[in-house]
């Protein structure tokens, strides 16, 4: 199945390389979101990520940014989507523009305006849904023109355009219609350039439909060490390329050790998230699942890439610029390399914990050797290739720790404009520089051996300072001993001049220039933050509230009736609101036991008369409150103050709130006047799991054993028992819940032989 596009676009793609302006081009690819940062500092981090070496950004376009309320729109000030694009082609960065309607993001409810989940219940978001649709046309008719102003085909920077965002971790239950209709609301609107759709879980089909004219991509989150890594990369390469598309990685880990992995493998966009940190302002942090079944995600925005949200660059900042230098040495042969599924390359010596190696075969000749070293200790090692070939490494030489390299072997050196064959080497070239008077190649080592080896037509013998230099009839060994910079200098018999430069990694990752006498301009050790001088502490004074109006309103509602309205069905998106209620007390002469908050979320602090309660984060679960001391039996004033920490950016079954169109606020609360423990005595039917016609609600149960609530023992597993009992709870009350606070599973719970739901131990409470 092919799935190349046919286009006017200015980009191009084919089963071995991504073309722009008829260059074929690896993708360096930062993530860059302008709604994290403030705009006086777009220009400066754009600079920063192409400093770095990048030639790309992707940047997400926040839906719920740009409407804060239905049907009104703002792109002005941070929200200025024009602005940061035309600053983007400004600093030669390539862009990669994802609108969504859903971006994920860790951004409040993925950027579906949190009004839809107020509308009609049957609407089915993210999906071919009509009425959905019609939302996110309005959408699109905002941002695609924005975007197709700057596409490259216009003489922008927009090369790509993703459509929704990681669609195989959603139940879609049309991924290829819903696609579809994506894709024609945005040819609708003049996109010309490929549009992509990236899969979050390796499901190319749940993720893209495999709709034509939507390029599938995948994003990669393994461990850095994984050793099988490469081969699943390979795994997805070959069916892309089978579709007559290259590899496109939209996201991945920040570490440049697992990008030269991802390298190895025929990448052509390598796009590790979140290298420019940032910070989500005025409550648009989402609630998540992150490794609990309820988190709540901070302001902070940052995974630890190599621009942190001040804009101080990391060490990993060094990591970008010195793969970047590798990929633009070798610049249309690796654009355009594929990978050697011969395998004719092995590894000898201290093998354990390296992985590789991995040949990429580089366009116009020659390949490059990837070997990994997995462990934090160094590793002698040696690379062999199989008999009969003319290129051979000699001797062992230093793997150093955690360390990614890529090794030249058998390159025409007329890629770089030169007479002559670069035959092998165990350092890794870093950076090329070509003049009219020659070349200069730049390479980095570690340990305190190795060699290089070139067939080079020399005029006469070569200089050479800090190596040893062996001439067999024209092809030289550069003996190499471990001196922090050494060089060979070959004059060629037309004229020019050939220099080979050799220093530590250490040199490498500070290099700013390199000359063909053999010198190196170096900056200093410590990377320089591009931010200005800091600010002295302000002076802090009080001021009066005239004229001043919060950046998110609180609202009072009063309930009415059994049931408050949650807070998107009023209008409230963001921030916090107030519930107000007089408890109906029908059995008024009755203790009063607690109140139970049902289906309450985010963050709910509960009053009674003017008297604080406690604070509860239930998830959009219900929760109990007990209440005793003087005055309880006389409570009537209900008041809770309930936030939105965030609607959820992913879609989790666990917990009501987790749910990715779940509403926020609460249900009601309901006065809790008695509290009966019914465990005992239950008659349950151990058999119910084997039955072929599964659970009968109604069956006799006169032979059933007679037990504790859940305390059957069976062998078992998984189990399945249905429990009975009858129970006649009186009428002294208006409503009646059951409570299972100690369950351990998932249970159904019927009344009267009518279905009352699921249960389960996250929201414990039948209503």
């Amino acid at each position: 199945m092919s799935m190349r596009i046919e286009s006017e676009s200015v980009v191009s793609q084919s089963g071995q390389a991504v073309s722009i302006h008829d260059e074929s081009v690896i993708l360096l690819c930062a993530s860059l979101f302008y709604f994290r940062i403030p705009p006086e500092l777009w220009q400066e981090r754009l600079e920063q990520v192409r400093e770095a070496g990048y030639n790309c950004i992707d940047v997400y376009f926040p839906w719920n940014f740009h409407e804060p309320h239905e049907g009104i729109w703002d792109f002005t000030g941070m929200r200025d989507a024009d602005t940061f694009l035309r600053l983007a082609g400004e600093a030669g960065l390539w862009v990669v523009a994802r609108p969504g309607p859903y971006i994920c993001s860790e951004w409040d409810g993925g950027a579906l305006p949190s009004y839809l989940y107020a509308k009609e219940p049957a609407m089915r978001i993210r999906d071919n849904d009509p009425v959905f649709l019609q939302h996110v046309a309005r959408w699109y008719a905002q941002i695609l023109p924005i975007l197709g102003r700057h596409e490259a085909t216009r003489g922008g920077s927009v090369i790509f355009v993703q459509l929704d965002n990681e669609l195989d971790f959603y139940d879609c239950s049309d991924p290829a219609g819903y696609m579809a209709a994506l894709r024609d609301m945005a040819s609708a609107h003049g996109i010309s350039v490929p549009l992509i759709a990236c899969a979050g879980q390796g499901g190319l089909l749940q993720a893209s439909g495999l709709t034509q004219g939507v390029v599938p991509t995948c994003n990669f989150y393994p461990d850095d060490r994984d050793p099988q890594f490469e081969s699943k990369v390979l795994h997805y390469r070959e069916v892309l390329r089978g579709m007559g598309v290259p590899l496109l990685v939209t996201e991945t880990n920040r570490s440049h050790y697992l990008l030269r992995r991802l390298l190895s493998a025929g990448a052509k966009l390598l796009g590790p998230y979140l290298q420019v940190s940032g910070t989500n302002f005025g409550f648009t942090n989402a609630t998540n699942n992150w490794g609990r079944p309820l988190a709540f995600l901070t302001s902070d925005y940052d995974f630890g890439g190599m621009i942190s949200p001040e804009g101080h660059l990391r060490d990993e900042a060094r990591e970008a610029k010195l793969l970047a230098r590798l990929i633009r040495a070798y610049g249309r042969a690796i654009a355009e390399a594929e990978p050697d599924s011969g395998g004719s390359w092995s590894v000898e010596g201290d093998t354990e914990g390296v992985f590789g190696p991995y040949a990429l075969r580089l366009e116009g000749g020659g390949e490059l050797i990837f070997v990994t070293n997995g462990e934090d200790r160094p590793k002698s090692i040696g690379l062999l290739r199989d008999p009969g070939t003319r290129v051979s490494l000699s001797g062992t030489w230093t793997l150093a720790a955690s360390r990614s390299l890529a090794l030249p072997a058998d390159v025409p050196l007329s890629l770089w404009g030169m007479p002559g064959r670069l035959i092998s080497s165990t350092a890794e070239l870093y950076m090329v520089e070509q003049h009219k008077e020659g070349a200069v190649l730049a390479f980095h080592m570690e340990g305190d051996a190795g060699e290089i080896a070139l067939a080079v037509e020399a005029a006469l013998e070569p200089i050479a300072e800090g190596m040893q230099v062996v001439n067999r009839e024209g092809q030289f060994q550069l003996r190499l001993s471990g001196a922090e910079t050494a060089f060979c200098r070959f004059p060629l018999k037309d004229g020019r001049q050939f220099t080979v430069i050799v220093t530590t990694r250490l040199k490498a990752l500070l290099t700013e220039a390199i000359h063909l006498d053999g010198t190196m301009t170096v900056s200093t050790l410590q990377p320089a933050s591009h931010g200005s001088d800091p600010l002295p502490a302000p002076a802090w004074q009080f001021g009066t509230r005239e004229g001043w109006r919060p950046p998110i309103q609180a609202v009072s509602v009063r309930t009415s009736g059994a049931k408050a309205e949650f807070l998107e069905r009023l209008g409230v998106y963001r921030g916090y609101a107030w519930y107000e209620a007089k408890a109906n007390r029908i059995d008024a002469d009755r203790q009063l036991q607690g109140f139970l908050v049902r289906q309450a979320s985010d963050v709910v602090s509960l009053y009674a008369d003017g008297i604080y309660l406690g604070t509860w984060t239930p998830g959009g679960a219900s929760v109990f409150v007990p209440v005793e001391g003087p005055g309880a039996e006389r409570m009537e004033r209900i008041q809770a103050r309930v936030e939105i920490w965030g609607h959820s950016n992913f879609d989790d079954i666990r917990l009501p709130a987790l749910r990715l169109p779940s509403l926020k606020g609460m249900e009601g609360i309901v006065a809790i006047t008695a509290i009966h423990d019914i465990t005992a005595n239950w008659r349950v039917n151990p058999d119910v799991g084997h039955s072929p016609d599964g659970v009968d609600a109604n069956a006799a149960d006169v032979l059933w054993p007679v037990v504790g609530f859940g305390s059957w023992l069976t062998s078992d597993h998984p189990s399945q028992h249905l429990f009975r009992r009858s129970y006649i709870p009186g009428d002294r009350g208006n409503a009646w819940t059951l409570h299972f606070p100690k369950l351990q599973g998932h249970a159904r719970l019927w009344v009267n032989g009518a279905d009352a739901g699921p249960i389960h131990p996250m929201n414990p409470f039948s209503i």
